[in-house]
């Protein structure tokens, strides 16, 4: 099965670190990427030039971004009766406590942060896709 996963990165060298990672663990995925918050809202409604995208799977979701932020989409989504069973992962630099606790305050399905090196990188993103992709049951 492939999975169709929406990732919301307004860093292009992070996108690209997210592709090689999936790449090199060979994931069953189709990778779609938002640059920000107000396009990731406009994919996930399938509006403007989304209209004919798939639904994700799941959304690997930033906090820091231009335009609308992470929590801001996490909160729109998670309010949305048609969106709201979207498993939301956070994937982020931030490991504040602060930033941690909101994410799941607002109904974020899981939290990882961007490790330094490569490596360690896949290593986290092997794990995601070890419970998401294999273990778990998406909507």
């Amino acid at each position: 099965m492939q999975y169709e996963i929406l990732l919301i990165e307004d860093h292009p060298a992070d996108v690209a670190l997210v592709k090689k990672a999936f790449a090199r663990l060979q994931a069953p995925i189709n990778l779609a990427t938002c640059l920000d918050g107000v396009d990731a809202m406009l994919y996930l409604h399938m509006q403007g030039r989304y209209a004919n995208v798939t639904r994700p799977h799941l959304v690997l979701l930033d906090l820091n971004m231009p335009r609308k932020d992470g929590r801001a989409v996490l909160r729109e989504v998670k309010a949305d009766q048609a969106l709201r069973g979207i498993p939301i992962i956070i994937l982020t630099t931030s490991a504040a406590p602060s930033d941690v606790h909101l994410a799941y305050d607002l109904h974020a399905s899981g939290y990882l942060t961007k490790p330094a090196s490569f490596d360690d990188f896949v290593r986290v993103l092997d794990a995601f896709c070890g419970f998401w992709l294999r273990a778990a049951h998406l909507p």
